[in-house]
């Protein structure tokens, strides 16, 4: 069985000699680049720079030997970056201030202020912090008003994002050079596939929940213009990547808190499942032999069946540990669904970053036994492993999932 069957086999409920397992494959399964160098040497793997794609969050791209050592079965694609295969020409070295040597695709989007603070653009990353952040996280907080959307304008920022016949063609050839690379699943993250749809998009997740529910047809209107966008692209992109990736990122839409939903089932249903719907569908019909993947954090139990109706085949990252569902639940209601699960292997919040080694051990070990069972199921942590969490644990959260006994995975009884 190769890397690409397990997980295939794996999200179609067969049988499979080990659980698939997935570190980096999206920007919310990955690791931080502070806490990659330490990862490397636990695993006895030579120093070489994080290489940093996401420079929001500080992620790591796992590179090749990394996969190796943990026995990772997924490779990524995001946006013109693949760790299926090195890509010097690509990457400039960089430093955060002193903070971290590490390689970046633009160094001249950076820039240090005399107390060590890194900016770029409008965000800024503190002195001892891990990550960038926004004033606000980028929406100011004003309930007094809605303010009125310009949606002709909107439509017109959106046009600038059609791909070309072009485009498609460049994006095929880089996902034949992958494909042609590597035995691993192949994990295509492009923006310009993705819906672009959001409960917490235009004004942010405190206003744009109201506008929901106070001005509909404006929501309609915002949303027929960003799938229009996606089918066009997708239209183009799709037909030429079929037979080369495994699976499409369709959406990141983080509908959960810690308790709850950020808005109810209602609103997911008549302003998000049609247009989300859509995509899918689209992307079926040009790629049909590839799975489309949705992320939405925190407690989204209740929309699992939903979520399935709009026309997703994966959800992640399978937060059980929000919402008080325990993972037996989510796992019950995703297979009455036919969803497939990816990620819910650590509770990222506790045992993580505070239990021992053997805790992190015993969580993943029941994870897989528990999330697995039956098929279904791709491991990996609950969202990405942070800067603070020692190198040991990650390496006993991989090979503590790998361990589970084949009949346990991929079979029931």
């Amino acid at each position: 069985m190769t890397r690409r069957q397990r997980v295939l086999a794996a999200l179609d409920r067969r049988p499979t000699d080990r659980v698939p397992l997935d570190l980096g494959g999206m920007r919310s399964t990955g690791i931080s680049c502070f806490a990659y160098p330490g990862l490397r040497r636990a695993l006895g793997l030579p120093e070489r720079q994080p290489l940093v794609e996401d420079a929001f969050q500080m992620l790591a791209v796992p590179e090749l030997d990394v996969l190796d050592a943990l026995d990772v079965d997924v490779v990524t694609i995001l946006d013109g970056v693949t760790n299926a295969f090195e890509q010097p020409e690509i990457w400039r070295d960089y430093d955060f201030g002193g903070r971290l040597k590490a390689k970046v695709r633009h160094p001249e989007n950076f820039r240090v202020e005399p107390d060590g603070t890194v900016v770029q653009g409008d965000a800024r990353m503190v002195p001892g912090s891990y990550v960038f952040d926004t004033e606000h996280a980028g929406q100011p907080l004003n309930l007094d008003d809605l303010p009125p959307i310009d949606v002709d304008r909107f439509r017109e920022e959106v046009r600038r994002g059609y791909a070309t016949p072009e485009d498609a063609d460049r994006l095929a050839e880089f996902c034949h050079r992958v494909r042609e690379s590597t035995d691993r699943a192949v994990f295509l993250n492009d923006w310009r596939i993705c819906t672009g749809i959001s409960i917490h998009g235009f004004d942010g997740l405190a206003i744009f929940p109201m506008r929901c529910l106070l001005e509909p047809d404006t929501v309609r209107q915002l949303h027929e213009i960003l799938t229009e966008r996606a089918l066009h692209n997708i239209g183009l992109i799709a037909p030429r990547v079929r037979g080369l990736v495994d699976i499409a990122m369709m959406s990141a839409d983080d509908w959960g808190t810690q308790q709850n939903l950020i808005a109810g089932p209602d609103t997911f249903r008549s302003l998000f499942l049609p247009y989300y719907r859509a995509a899918n569908d689209a992307w079926r019909q040009g790629a049909p032999e590839s799975r489309t993947f949705l992320h939405s954090c925190g407690a989204v139990y209740a929309l699992i069946p939903l979520i399935a109706e709009a026309g997703f085949d994966i959800l992640n990252p399978v937060q059980w540990t929000a919402g008080g569902r325990s993972a037996a639940e989510w796992k019950a209601k995703a297979d009455e669904c036919g969803l497939a699960l990816w990620g819910g292997g650590m509770d990222s919040q506790a045992t993580l970053p505070l239990g021992t080694v053997e805790d992190v051990e015993a969580v993943a070990r029941r994870s897989v036994e528990t999330l697995a069972a039956g098929g279904g199921y791709v491991f990996c942590n609950i969202h990405n492993v942070l800067a603070e969490v020692e190198p040991e644990k990650v390496v006993a959260m991989y090979r503590a999932a790998r361990s589970v006994r084949p009949a346990r995975v991929g079979t029931r009884g």
